[in-house]
């Protein structure tokens, strides 16, 4: 992840065109007309190695021969061209360039390597950033560059548009300009060699020129880059992505129930959902997202009120909204009352609000007052089809001051074309949201609501789970490490089950057999009744062969079932090795509900989770959820509720509701598997009985692959470190230093409110007597890619422990400059624990590969300036003579 020299590429003041020409429609005589047609106030040399004139201006024969270095070029020349041409201008200091030339990842050069990978090595000594190749460029309308083959220009705006696809660059440009939408950015990616989508949002995340980031993509290249970079700016901004391709190809080959229900697309939806974005279905409502997004109020919640002189209009608007899983707010008797006294004894008398085709502008005003008051209500569509009453535009000037100091969001509908048109204007004037149908206007909602639901994942306080919980990691590994040594790609059933007991998942008793004579041993030990399974490397779903035998109660049936079970292998599977069998006592759980919980790899995203109804016909329920690792126990019930289970978990008809925490539990508990044993390719635990009584694994199957030594880890989000927990000696107590987790949120709130107020003025340069909720969210569910935040945990005498220090540093997507604060509780100030957690971070850091830590603090704060000197920081005053700076050089 890097935005480094980035500004070079989209805040450029001067452009060399390499390739510039006179040649009417050919590439580079459409981006000199574009760069020099469009406001841009910044130098433009044209290089052309034949003529000393393009464009009527002079050219230059090479980039050696520029007067001056450019801070960003364009490249519009044949593939071969293009390594050469960018080792020139990394060596003339340019550290930006735009690749419009095609062909480079197909066609090699002399020594075999691909164009693509020889033009990224000549930039690399230079940090030369490409964007490209086979893109249409770039075009940031607020200084006037367009340094593009775009056919115009875009408008100038709030939003930034990044795209893979350059037909569909040009053919969107011209669509918004057709509607008057404005850009901060138009980027084209091309092949994304180097700068991609995670460069792009990191550097948008932190444009103040942007207040939405739209993109149309067709692939991730590094999931952890774009989860990282997507989480970060989706705190900042909205974050709205289209993304082609739905069907689930990959799923079709994979070997387990849980690799072909967790299709690319639905991790896909997984990781948007994850990092607090919002992904739409088509383009259209790329920008209607970013309309509503960017204009609408704080979300309340998702009941819906609608409002409307139309009753067709309005019933539209309900069925939109019923049919996408939206509310319709239920009016109170209150609320009820309120709208009789102002609305004629004809209107609809429920929700939507009718207010008759024949309303004066009052009428609309009153109704909406009532709605706006209404606590069982958390917003508004406000629907207008045009009559010959009232004009649109008195009812928008009565209305719409209303709107704008509701605390509520409020959506509008103008319907109509020429006689509406005033009050759109408005509308838009206004700063509210406006859509052109009531269907669009419901949609507008349901996206508000789903993405409300994606930004609480980033703003929640996940309460501790599994605080006693240890795995038997090193039995765990040596399963696996056996089982690889062998050669064998699958656990077999009792390797397996064993793998689910070393993590702390119930399971049945399970003994792997050679022949009959062992399975009747075995069964003799366990039990009657059994249930028999045959093991085969060649069969992985055995009662597709009938291979699996249930309810043996006696030595009889246990032989009958196995001779018949190998008739039948043989029969149809003759090629099949069989190995002997598994024998497993049987469970009796009347009643239990059977649900599959699993690991699938994604080729992207890594290790991803599924929950879902389980049972023998598995694939064929629609009932199933997909997340990536790590969870925590809010993302756990996240996930249950997702997976649309939580109905039929509940009880109904008299049976007992779910033993649901033991659900979680397990969950959390598969989670730390995938985040523990990098050899796990899938893993089935299916069925998965879960009833009042807890949980219990009847069966499971574990696909294993082969970890080569330094391979980096294929988690999309980096799990918590659990190797940098430490145990110190404070004045004789012992402490807990250690990373800290999101299931900390609480112990920091009340971390800072046990703070004196002078404390928390040194900490956050203001006084402050609380820490919003959304910071808490913020500081303690940190990426661990990217920041760290090492905590001080003592125990406390007859309660919980708690934290008494916190130092953090966050790093820019660089990892060149972190910047650091530390706070100690009062109490424990002068014990030498600040030092301790500063040595620490700083011992993370330079191990982390950073460059350089700085931080600030206030003049009074001797005791922080101190400790900087004490700890080899160069402690000067700050530019703004009300700080002191502090800069420690790691390397």
């Amino acid at each position: 992840m890097s935005v480094r020299n980035l500004e070079a590429l989209f805040q450029p003041a001067s452009v060399a065109l390499i390739g510039a020409s006179d040649r009417e429609a050919s590439l580079g005589s459409v981006v000199l007309r574009n760069l020099r047609a469009d406001g841009f106030q910044g130098r433009v040399w044209p290089v052309n190695r034949r003529h000393s004139s393009v464009g009527g201006a002079p050219a230059w024969r090479d980039v050696e021969s520029l007067p001056q270095v450019p801070d960003l070029a364009v490249i519009c020349t044949p593939a071969e061209t293009v390594p050469g041409l960018i080792a020139a201008l990394g060596r003339k200091g340019t550290r930006a360039a735009i690749v419009m030339s095609a062909g480079l990842k197909q066609a090699t050069s002399a020594d075999g390597r691909s164009l693509e990978q020889a033009m990224l090595d000549a930039a690399r000594p230079y940090l030369l950033r490409i964007l490209g190749p086979n893109c249409i460029g770039a075009l940031v309308p607020g200084i006037g560059l367009n340094a593009s083959f775009a056919p115009g220009n875009a408008l100038p705006g709030k939003l930034a548009f990044v795209t893979q696809s350059g037909a569909l660059a040009t053919a969107m440009l011209d669509w918004a300009n057709s509607r008057g939408i404005g850009f901060s950015h138009f980027i084209s990616l091309g092949d994304s060699a180097d700068v991609d989508f995670g460069d792009v949002i990191d550097y948008l995340a932190s444009d103040p020129g942007t207040r939405a980031i739209l993109m149309y993509m067709e692939s991730v290249k590094s999931a952890r880059k774009f989860m990282s970079a997507a989480r970060a700016a989706a705190r900042n901004k909205p974050v709205i992505v289209v993304k082609a391709g739905r069907a689930p190809d990959g799923a079709r080959a994979a070997a387990s129930h849980t690799g072909a229900l967790a299709g690319s697309d639905a991790v896909f939806d997984a990781a948007v959902r994850r990092a607090g974005m919002l992904r739409v279905d088509t383009l259209e409502s790329l920008f209607d997202a970013a309309e509503t997004l960017t204009h609408v109020r704080r979300w309340h919640g998702e009941r819906l009120a609608v409002l409307t002189n139309g009753g067709g209009a309005g019933v539209l608007a309900a069925d939109a909204l019923a049919l996408g899983g939206g509310t319709l707010a239920v009016p109170g008797e209150d609320t009820l009352h309120a709208l009789n006294q102002c609305l004629p004894v004809t209107w609809s008398h429920g929700n939507p609000v009718d207010i008759i085709g024949d309303a004066p502008v009052n009428r609309y005003a009153d109704a909406l007052k009532v709605l706006l008051a209404a606590p069982e209500i958390d917003g508004v569509l406000f629907i207008h089809a045009p009559t010959a009453i009232v004009p649109a535009g008195d009812i928008a000037a009565a209305c719409l001051p209303l709107i704008q100091a509701s605390a509520k969001p409020v959506l509008t509908c103008w319907l109509g074309g020429v006689v509406v048109a005033a009050a759109r204007q408005s509308t838009a004037a206004a700063g509210i949201a406006s859509y052109s149908t009531p269907e669009r206007a419901a949609a507008a909602w349901l996206q508000l609501a789903t993405y409300a639901r994606n930004q609480q994942a980033l703003q929640q306080l996940p309460t501790a789970a599994l605080e006693d919980f240890t795995p038997d990691r090193e039995l765990a590994r040596s399963l696996l490490d056996e089982a690889l040594r062998d050669g064998r790609e699958w656990l077999g059933d009792a390797q397996a089950q064993a793998l689910l007991r070393a993590y702390g998942i119930p399971t049945v008793e399970t003994v792997r057999t050679r022949d009959v004579e062992e399975a009747v041993a075995a069964a003799g030990r366990i039990g009657y009744p059994v249930a028999l399974k045959i093991i085969s490397p060649e069969i992985i779903h055995k009662s597709d062969v009938g291979g699996v035998a249930l309810d043996l109660a006696s030595e009889q049936a246990l032989r009958l079932a196995a001779g018949k079970m190998q008739q039948q292998v043989l029969r149809l599977l003759p090629q099949a090795r069989i190995h002997g069998f598994t024998v497993q006592a049987m469970a009796h759980r009347p009643g239990a509900h059977e649900l599959i919980v699993g690991i699938t790899s994604d080729p992207v995203f890594g290790p991803v989770m599924l929950l879902g109804q389980g049972g023998v016909a598995v694939e064929l329920h629609k009932n199933h959820a997909v997340a990536l690792p790590p969870l925590n126990a809010r993302l756990a019930g996240d996930m249950v509720a997702s997976s649309r289970l939580a109905p039929l978990l509940g009880g109904y008809r008299g049976r007992a509701p779910a033993d649901e925490p033991a659900l979680l539990a397990t969950l959390l508990k598969v989670s730390q598997m995938a985040c523990d044993l990098a050899w796990l390719a899938e893993l089935d635990i299916n069925p998965l009985l879960v009833d009042e009584h807890g949980v219990l694994a009847l069966d499971s199957r574990v696909r294993l692959r082969p970890v080569v030594a330094g391979e980096p880890s294929r988690l999309a989000i980096r799990p918590y470190p659990l190797a940098l927990e430490e145990h110190v000696q404070v004045k004789s107590q012992d402490v807990l230093l250690r990373p800290i987790r999101p299931e900390d949120g609480q112990r920091l709130m009340a971390f800072y409110a046990g703070a004196s107020p002078a404390d928390m003025r040194l900490r956050f340069f203001m006084a402050r007597r609380e820490v919003p909720h959304s910071e808490l969210a913020r500081y303690s569910q940190i990426d661990y890619d990217r920041e760290m935040t090492f905590v001080a945990i003592a125990p406390q005498a007859g309660g919980e422990p708690v934290m008494v220090a916190e130092a953090r540093a966050v790093c820019d997507p660089d990892n060149l400059t972190a910047e650091f604060a530390i706070q100690v509780a009062t109490d424990w100030q002068g014990r030498g624990l600040g030092r301790l957690l500063m040595d620490k971070l700083l011992r993370y850091l330079r191990e982390h590969g950073t460059s350089e830590v700085v931080g600030q603090c206030l003049p009074e704060n001797a005791g922080m300036a101190a400790l900087a000197r004490q700890l080899g920081f160069d402690v000067t005053a700050g530019t703004s003579q009300e700080t002191v700076a502090m800069r420690f050089v790691l390397r």
